[in-house]
């Protein structure tokens, strides 16, 4: 039953159910802004603080093995100098040249094992105060990017708790409008989402121009969206289109008010970098313009009529 009901509404009612979606999650999306790269950052910095303790964790590692190098070579020291006095002592008790000569050559050969040993002991000692420079940088480093660190997870956690329940009521929000308007609807609206860059796949026709790629929309298909008879979508980026939303005022007590065309309720606007006074309702004078109510009763809409400002609106 709930799949034939959505089917039964008309086309505008498709086209206002879409852009009040869109508008819901628009406002996700602004939520989300706000927040802007730093989950991303958070991330990124605690894979960094993981691969830098890594990496103090190796430096330690060759540290050890390094000094238990020196080690080995200090016993092979001590070793080779005990068995140079033993064949020192050998010497004294041999019975030809040849003995002699052939102990001589154990203690000469000892003897360069010592100086060996000693070599690449100072060598390892060398390799040791290196890595340990860079072992107090890198230690030094994961200091600082966990301050970093620490910094940005508390200013994200300060924006979270401020938008967390916005966000949780409008997705709320979103999933319940979701309810109302076809599947199909559905699908081919969030693939629009997906593929825009700004997340909007339902825009309204701005200044003749659609509002998502900002193309201008020839008059015949803007009186077609006008009208809601049948979902449009613009033909250079694919958005559906709507026509420019009304601004609407309440009037609570409407006692005196005209409503005769020309004294009706005015609304003013201008750009920021117009001039703060009223010159004329033209686009060639400088200052506010103002459009006049196109209902007679309270609540009175208004459309704002870019093609009024001296200048035209950024896209």
């Amino acid at each position: 039953m709930a799949a034939a009901t959505k089917k039964e509404g008309t086309i505008a009612e498709k086209l206002d159910a879409l852009f009040e979606l869109q508008k819901i999650d628009s406002e996700i999306d602004r939520i989300r802004t706000i927040r802007g790269e730093l989950p991303l950052e958070v991330q990124s910095l605690e894979d960094e603080i993981i691969g830098l303790h890594t990496r103090v964790t190796k430096i330690n590692d060759e540290i050890k093995e390094i000094e238990t190098e020196i080690a080995d070579r200090k016993l092979a020291v001590k070793d080779a100098e005990a068995a140079i006095a033993k064949y020192k002592e050998q010497q004294n008790n041999v019975r030809n040249n040849r003995e002699f000569e052939s102990l001589s050559k154990e203690i000469e050969f000892q003897e360069l094992e010592i100086k060996l040993h000693d070599k690449k002991s100072k060598e390892a000692k060398l390799k040791i105060e290196m890595k340990k420079e860079t072992l107090t940088e890198a230690t030094d480093r994961v200091s600082m990017k966990q301050e970093d660190l620490d910094s940005k997870k508390a200013e994200l956690e300060a924006i979270v708790s401020e938008t967390q329940k916005d966000e949780e009521k409008l997705m709320k929000a979103s999933d319940a409008a979701k309810k109302n308007i076809e599947n199909r609807l559905v699908f081919a609206y969030e693939r629009l989402r997906t593929n825009a860059k700004n997340g909007l796949a339902v825009v309204q026709v701005m200044r003749g121009s659609c509002g998502g790629c900002f193309n201008k929309i020839p008059p015949q298909r803007q009186l077609d969206i006008v009208t809601k008879k049948k979902i449009i979508v613009c033909e250079h980026c694919g958005r559906v289109l709507v026509p420019q939303e009304a601004t609407e005022a309440t009037i609570t007590d409407a006692s005196g008010v005209n409503t005769t065309a020309g004294t009706k309720p005015r609304i003013y606007f201008k750009k920021s970098t117009d001039a703060n006074t009223y010159v004329g309702n033209t686009s060639a004078d400088n200052g506010w313009k103002f459009v006049e109510s196109s209902s007679s009763a309270s609540p009175f809409s208004f459309t704002i009529d870019a093609s009024l400002l001296q200048s035209s609106l950024a896209a």
